[in-house]
């Protein structure tokens, strides 16, 4: 069993050159967010949940983006609502939210 249920990774690169990049589109405000967000659902710690910082994830054009893992579930979003969703549905409930999700295939 993994030491967590649910880890979440929230890519917040910054990158030079006006190349599209997490970071220039909210990341920052909406892992912090989530990290409350886990916390007051009472999802928080071992055996539960752990949300993190990310470096670069290579999806930088699909961003700003944040990845589930163990089912290695890719997410976009846009605002906080979104991540209220994520968290309600997917880390409480076990559901992917299937509107928000990347396809696998997508190239990055």
């Amino acid at each position: 069993m993994s030491y967590y249920q649910y880890h979440v990774f929230f890519c917040l690169n910054q990158r030079d050159g006006g190349r599209a990049c997490c970071a220039a589109q909210g990341a920052e405000q909406a892992f912090e967010h989530c990290k409350q967000a886990v916390k007051q659902a009472g999802l928080a710690g071992p055996g539960k949940v752990r949300v993190n910082r990310a470096g670069c994830l290579d999806r930088c054009e699909q961003g700003p983006v944040c990845v589930v893992y163990p089912q290695g579930v890719w997410y976009t979003y846009v605002d906080q609502q979104d991540i209220d969703e994520i968290v309600e549905r997917h880390l409480l409930h076990g559901e992917i939210v299937e509107r928000l999700r990347l396809a696998e295939d997508e190239p990055r």
